[in-house]
């Protein structure tokens, strides 16, 4: 009994013992209480499943395109192959014009004429030092022809001095005197050709001078460049005008007359992304549309791919020849145009092409993760992340290159807080 007693006591709690202690083992209670919820909060949240919709990719099976296949379009612009800003050679004021915007010219129909008295009055001075260049000219000519024949008489008078000298009849001064005359024909004749020399010069002077002079008054008249319509007025009578640079933009040149351009040659400017270009070619069929008559298709031709990159927007310009011809059809409209896939000129010896499955895939189910494009495919009731690389568009559908066989189950709109291991269901319920 005693035993029992002193083991009882034993088990007494002292009552003398630091209330610290007894604090310490609260303390790690409440600590070990705190784990343990959050470890059943968290074994909770991911036995919960979020709710998902799900999609399936779209498979196409692609090969060799059949003629007249759509397979790129692009925006840009109708322009005019030949335009032309037109202005005077010189500067001048505006006397008279004889066209308005709509009006069609021939090549070499008068546009225009600048005031030109002055250039007239200076035709009229060079015609003037023209006659005078001539006259002198044939006075010089008409000195020659005296001075020759005075020449051939001082030399007949010589002839005749030297055998009446040599029959000892003629004094040997008279002899001297003769051949002295001739001496001075000749320097005479010789004088004579020099003016005429300096007359017909000045005569070619004064025929330059005249050319220039006409050369000018010419250029007071503004011609047609070619064939085309007056697709701008840009300046009025009275009005200064003045030769403009090449290069100059319609819209911002000063001191022009008319802007020309030839609707026969209307074609279309798009710009095509760098990704694309590769599938063009030149003489590649087309089919043009203009937003001011979204009803009307102008069949077309792929005539030159620019050879150069706008790196600014990543684009290679094109020009599309239009062969449909449309007198409502203007320069600087809007319009779109479809390249066609050109037709094989001998399908027989064209090996066919194997069928390839294209996978499509909405843009709403591509998300960024790591840095990469991901989607979440549905395995078991699970959301497993899977890489995927894209490659442009169709119908509004990324083309998946690499990472999907087309079969799988998607998530359509991946939350942010998706990640890879995550419970899903789908908006029906089903896990």
């Amino acid at each position: 009994m005693s035993d029992l007693k002193s083991d009882l006591a034993s088990l007494r709690l002292d009552e003398q013992e630091p209330r610290s202690r007894r604090g310490i083992w609260i303390t790690l209670a409440l600590v070990l209480l705190v784990l343990v919820g959050v470890i059943g909060w968290r074994a909770s949240a991911t036995l919960r499943a979020v709710e998902v919709s799900t999609i399936t990719p779209t498979i196409e099976q692609t090969g060799r395109a059949s003629a007249g296949t759509p397979i790129l379009t692009a925006s840009g612009y109708i322009v005019a192959r030949r335009e032309a800003i037109v202005s005077s050679k010189i500067q001048g004021r505006l006397a008279e014009l004889n066209v308005e915007e709509g009006s069609v010219v021939k090549e070499g129909d008068v546009l225009a004429r600048l005031e030109n008295p002055d250039f007239v009055a200076s035709v009229e001075r060079a015609r003037a030092q023209q006659s005078q260049a001539d006259a002198a000219v044939s006075s010089a000519e008409a000195q020659i022809t005296r001075a020759e024949a005075d020449l051939a008489e001082m030399r007949r008078q010589l002839g005749v001095a030297e055998k009446l000298s040599a029959d000892k009849l003629l004094p040997v001064d008279s002899l001297d005197a003769a051949r002295s005359k001739v001496r001075i024909s000749e320097a005479a004749l010789g004088q004579s050709k020099a003016d005429a020399q300096r007359a017909v010069a000045t005569r070619e002077q004064a025929a330059a001078e005249l050319a220039v002079a006409q050369a000018q008054l010419q250029n007071t008249v503004i011609r047609a460049p070619f064939d085309g319509t007056v697709v701008r007025k840009m300046a009025e009578v009275g009005e200064s005008v003045a030769p403009i640079p090449p290069g100059v933009n319609i819209s911002t040149a000063s001191g022009a007359i008319v802007a020309l351009a030839d609707l026969a040659t209307l074609e279309m400017e798009a710009d095509v992304s760098e990704a694309n270009v590769a599938r063009l070619q030149e003489g590649q069929p087309a089919e043009v549309t203009v937003e001011a008559f979204p009803d009307r298709k102008y069949k077309a031709v792929l005539r030159q791919i620019i050879p150069t990159a706008d790196r600014t927007k990543a684009t290679v310009l094109t020009k599309v020849t239009l062969l449909d011809k449309d007198k409502d059809l203007k320069p600087e409209m809007s319009a779109k145009v479809t390249f066609l896939e050109p037709s094989t000129t001998d399908a027989g010896d064209t090996p066919a092409v194997p069928a390839k499955a294209t996978v499509l895939v909405p843009q709403t189910a591509v998300v960024t993760r790591e840095g990469g494009q991901t989607v979440f495919e549905i395995v078991n009731g699970v959301a497993r992340a899977r890489a995927i690389t894209t490659g442009g568009t169709r119908r509004d559908l990324l083309i998946v290159t690499d990472g999907l066989a087309g079969t799988e189950t998607l998530v359509a709109r991946p939350p942010d807080s998706l990640s890879d291991g995550t419970r899903v269901k789908t908006a029906e319920g089903a896990k």
